[in-house]
Formats: structure tokens, C-alpha cells, sequence
């Protein structure tokens, strides 16, 4: 969090300013969630509020500063949620989960400078993982602009190659026009983040408070030739496989894609770190599909002689750093409603533009003869998925607390519509491997492999799904990356279940370093504080335990707390150096 010291006013502060009144009704909504023209003014700050309550946020994560102080002024009486955040990487991280969660952005709200550095990691995430997410950064007055003023800083210098657009509000009547293009912009075409520039003084002009209409997204959709093109390459081919990923799904579209893969007998694997489109009790369901390629999922891009991937693209890490299924005679019928294909790597046989929703709405009408050859390869390699996801001996074994253990306890008492969230390590794996995801957004984290996202994304995940059960597996580095965020989830009752699994090293680049410099431990070993007493003083349950045989009492006391007490409980799990939730073989 950041400090700043008192501005002057501008001689045109809270001056009414009718020349910049735009006197034209742009209603779509009723009167009472559009003024009429020549309403009472209202101030830029407040008409940006009333824009985004129009859009239908629920919630703002915010780090104040005095440079939006305006906007603050205006959420008071607004029924979106502020929820004050105590880093801005850790309120930027919310928006962007937010974000993963919703058919909108998430928005999050920092100030100049410092305050917008800080926030820039969860830009960066939302930029790679094509998240819709608005970044509203407070400026310095439009008159002190280019004077070195105190925390200033070019915005579309900084965030131009990061974002899809950068918007400064320099002209206080398009303060709800501004709003209503960001949200368009966030959400149209391949989603991702949008960032807005508030000038302090800009803020205080007086303006007709006339809202500008929301500003329809095209879905985009199969055409009949894309639909002949698709159906006749499903006729030729004995092996197809669907892979599913990215945000812009729905549980409808999730739910209709999973009937007619089951219906035709077809396989879908999951984009990394996007369990949950596909249920994972579907017969159709294949495992996830990323780094470390555990079976059932290593050979299957090579081997499958039609890959449709929807709401995603064949990039570095599915591609294993570009190399896998490069071959240009390879069938890749690519669904995205980006026509860049932006992040493709290999060979397009065809581009369908569409979002998950479009497309599945009109692959139903696409009925093809199942085939024996498909009944035995999705057969075998949802076997192979079984086996991968069978939990382990729920005893307890005797010494340190393991994690395969806590696993085997957890997944039986998950709830069916359970969520879990993390953000980078080795300690993911065991979410990858055991976490019954059964629906869309049941696993939320940051595929760009940023650390620090468990907690802030496990706290907007219970926020926006109070009645879910929010698991977060983190890492003992990653946690404290952002482990103050418990302090939010106190504040506004976020009730996750957090499991730290303290290994005491970074024990993903530990992996890399033993393979590349053996026998050379340099920069990756950690000495950590007790996390759960940390726990306790934020507010919560914390408990650690450093025996496995402690393990099943210590869950049952931890859900106990969430659900007897309504606060978020944390286990902190003293696990040995070098166990892993699999080998991987790629």
C-alpha cells in the first residue's frame, strides 16, 4: 500500500461545467437505472460507479488513494461491494479470479505510481490467462501533467504492450462512455485485461450523469461450411480428441458440450489449469493437459488425428515450449472467437470464430455415427484417468505429514460442487491430480505461472460463491507472497480452506536446478515462520501439523471452523523436501 501527500486543487474543482453536458439519452434500461437528461449533475467519480453498477459489477477491489478519492466518494452510497485490499498485486489478483468467475470483468481499483506497479502482476496474469478485467488507476490532476509531479508515471507507456486497451479519462463527460468501451473491449474478441486512467481533477467535474448503454459482444458462431467442414472431418477420423479451455464459458455451454462428447463417445482433455468444463466424472473426461504431462495425457496430441480445441489455442505449454504436434499434415480445427489466433503454435486446418457458447450451441445440431474405433480410445484413455485421479491409502503412514494423506481425507468430504484455487509450484499438482472438478470454474488459478495468486484468488472465489466449498492449495513461498489477504478474508467474511504445504524451498525451480546443475542447491531453500499461528492472528483457524497421523483430525477441526465459526481455516502442512504428486514424463 502506498502513501501519498495532499494535492492542490485545480482553480476548476467542483466547478459545474454545462459546455461538457452531453444532453443525449443513450437509454436501453428503465428510468430508475438511467437519469434522465438534464438531471441533477453528479461528478465524473460518481457517474463511473453508477456506469459499472449498470454493467452489473458486484464488487470492487481496491487499495485507496487519495488521486480517486472521487470514485471512492461514490461507491459509499452504491450497493457494489468495495472490499479494501491490503497489497494491490493482492487486489489486481482478485479482480483477475473476478474476472475467471463471471460473463464480466473483474474490476480492481489502485492508485498512481507505486500503487500501479504493484498491480501490474495481476495484469500480466489476466493478459496471458485472456481474462476480462477493468484496472482503474488513479492519476495525477490533468494540470500537473508531464512535471514530474509526485507519483507520476506515462500509463500507456507502462501498460500499452500488457493490455488490450489504456484509456485516460481527460475529458470528464465521457466518464460513463469511458466505462461502457473498457467493459466492451475486456469482454469482445479473445478476452483480457483494460486498463483506466482517472486524473484526480477530472474526477470532480460536474456532468450530466446520463449513462451510456452497455455495448453488445458478438459471440460469432459455426457457419454451415464450418459445420459440413467439422462434421466431415469427424466421419474420416478414429481417434478425435476436444480440448477445452480459457473464461469464456458458461455452465450451460459446459453442460452441452459434455452431453454430446458422451453421446458420440468422443474424449475431451483439459486445458492446464482449467479442470472443470468437462466434468471429472464425465466418461468423456481424459485429465488435464500442460506442463508436466502426467498420464493419461502425455502422448495424446501426437496420437489423436483430430484435434478440436475450443475456447483456447494450441500455445507454448500445451505445445511443451512449441514442439509437440508441429507437423504441418496434422488436423487442428481451432475454435476462438480471436481471429489473430493470437499465442498459436502448429498447423490450422481450420478456424472456427466463435465462443465456447456459439459453438456448442450449434454442434448440437452436428450428429455423426459413433464409431467402434472411438468407443475404444476414449475407453482407454479415460481407464488411464482413473487411475491417474484414484486417491491414495487414506492411513496415515508413519512420520512427516504428506500430502497424498490430506488428499485422501479431503476429496471424500468435498461437496459436489467444490472449488479449488492456487497459483504456482509443485504443491498444484496435487490439485491437478485428485480435485473432483465438476463444473465450469471449479478450478481457478493463473496459467501464466504467477506465485501469490492462491490466497487473493480463494478469497474472491469465496466471495462471489459464499455457498461453495473454496479450497486453496499454496506453497510456503508462494503464501507469503500474499498471505496478508487473510486479513480481507477476515474483514468481509471469505471462509476458504487454505493449505499451506510448507516445504521449506521453491520447490518447482529446486526441480530445474537438480536437473540442469546437480548436487548444486543454489537460491531456492526457505526458512519459514509458523503459518498457522499467522492464521490466528488474522483472524481465523490455523493449525500446523508436522505428523501424518495428525492429519484426518486436524481437516475435521479445520471444517469445523468454516462451518461452525463462518471464518476461513488454514492448515499448515510440514511436509519432506522432494516428494511430488507424480513424476511427470515429458
Amino acid at each position: 500500500m502506498t502513501t501519498e501527500s495532499q494535492s492542490p486543487q485545480t482553480a476548476t474543482d467542483n466547478r459545474p461545467n454545462l459546455d461538457r453536458a452531453r444532453g443525449q439519452d443513450f437509454r436501453q434500461a428503465g428510468p430508475e437505472s438511467v437519469p434522465a437528461p438534464h438531471a441533477a449533475l453528479k461528478s465524473a467519480g460518481h457517474v463511473i460507479v453508477d456506469s459499472l453498477a449498470a454493467h452489473g459489477v458486484e464488487r470492487t477491489y481496491v487499495v485507496p488513494g487519495e488521486s480517486f478519492l472521487d470514485v471512492l466518494d461514490g461507491l459509499h452510497s452504491s450497493d457494489i461491494e468495495t472490499i479494501v485490499c491490503r497489497h494491490e498485486g493482492g487486489a489486481a489478483y482478485m479482480a483477475e479470479a473476478d474476472g475467471k468467475m463471471n460473463q464480466r470483468p473483474g474490476v480492481a481499483m489502485v492508485t498512481r505510481g507505486p500503487g500501479a506497479a504493484n498491480a501490474h502482476v495481476g495484469l500480466h496474469t489476466a493478459w496471458q490467462d485472456s481474462t476480462p478485467m477493468l484496472l482503474f488507476v488513479g492519476l495525477i490532476p490533468f494540470a500537473h501533467r508531464d512535471r514530474e509531479a509526485f507519483q507520476e508515471f506515462d500509463i500507456k507507456a507502462w501498460f500499452d504492450t500488457g493490455a488490450k486497451r489504456v484509456m485516460v479519462l481527460d475529458h470528464a463527460e465521457r466518464a460513463s462512455e469511458i466505462v461502457a468501451e473498457a467493459m466492451f473491449a475486456a469482454m469482445s474478441g479473445r478476452p483480457g485485461p483494460v486498463v483506466v486512467g482517472l486524473p484526480e481533477d477530472i474526477l470532480r467535474d460536474l456532468i450530466d450523469p446520463t449513462l451510456h448503454p452497455p455495448i453488445p459482444v458478438a459471440a460469432g458462431g459455426m457457419s454451415s461450411n464450418d459445420a459440413e467442414a467439422l462434421k466431415a472431418a469427424l466421419a474420416v477420423s478414429n481417434k478425435p480428441l476436444f480440448v477445452t479451455g480459457g473464461n469464456d464459458w458458461t455452465q450451460s455451454a459446459a453442460d452441452q458440450l459434455t452431453a454430446w462428447l458422451e453421446r458420440h463417445q468422443i474424449p475431451a482433455a483439459a486445458e492446464w489449469r482449467t479442470q472443470g468444463t468437462v466434468s471429472f466424472d464425465s466418461p468423456s473426461y481424459v485429465g488435464p493437459i500442460g506442463y508436466g504431462r502426467p498420464r493419461p495425457t502425455y502422448d495424446l496430441l501426437e496420437e489423436t488425428d483430430l484435434l478440436v480445441f475450443v475456447g483456447t489455442v494450441p500455445g507454448d505449454v500445451i505445445t511443451d515450449g512449441f514442439v509437440c504436434r508441429q507437423d504441418w499434415s496434422k488436423k487442428n480445427f481451432l475454435v476462438t472467437i480471436d481471429p489473430s489466433l493470437r499465442g498459436r503454435s502448429g498447423p490450422v486446418s481450420r478456424q472456427i470464430l466463435a465462443k465456447p457458447e456459439a459453438f456448442v450451441r450449434d454442434l448440437a445440431g452436428i450428429d455423426v455415427q459413433v464409431k467402434e474405433e472411438w468407443k475404444a480410445w476414449t475407453g482407454r484413455m479415460r481407464a488411464e484417468q482413473e487411475s491417474f485421479a484414484a486417491l491414495p491409502s487414506p492411513v496415515p503412514a508413519p512420520g512427516p505429514a504428506r500430502m497424498d494423506t490430506l488428499m485422501a481425507h479431503l476429496v471424500p468430504k468435498l461437496p459436489e460442487d467444490a472449488l479449488v484455487t492456487f497459483g504456482a509450484g509443485e504443491h498444484t499438482n496435487w490439485a491437478h491430480r485428485y480435485f473432483p472438478t465438476r463444473r465450469y470454474a471449479s478450478m481457478v488459478s493463473a496459467r501464466n505461472g504467477s506465485m501469490g495468486y492462491s490466497i487473493p484468488s480463494a478469497v474472491a472465489a469465496s466471495l462471489a460463491e459464499p455457498r461453495r466449498r473454496v479450497v486453496t492449495v499454496a506453497g510456503d513461498g508462494e503464501f507469503l507472497m500474499n498471505g496478508q489477504e487473510l486479513a480481507t478474508a477476515a474483514q468481509y467474511g471469505a471462509t476458504p480452506l487454505v493449505i499451506v504445504m510448507d516445504n521449506q524451498e521453491y520447490g518447482t525451480i529446486r526441480t530445474h536446478q537438480e536437473r540442469h546443475y546437480p548436487e548444486r542447491v543454489s537460491g531456492t531453500q526457505l526458512k519459514n515462520p509458523h503459518f498457522g499461528m499467522m492464521a490466528t492472528a488474522f483472524g481465523g483457524f490455523g493449525i500446523t501439523v508436522t505428523e501424518d497421523k495428525d492429519i484426518p483430525a486436524a481437516l475435521d477441526a479445520a471444517l469445523a471452523a468454516i462451518e461452525e465459526d463462518g471464518v476461513f481455516a488454514l492448515i499448515h502442512l510440514v511436509v519432506e523436501q522432494r516428494v511430488k504428486a507424480y513424476q511427470a514424463t515429458a
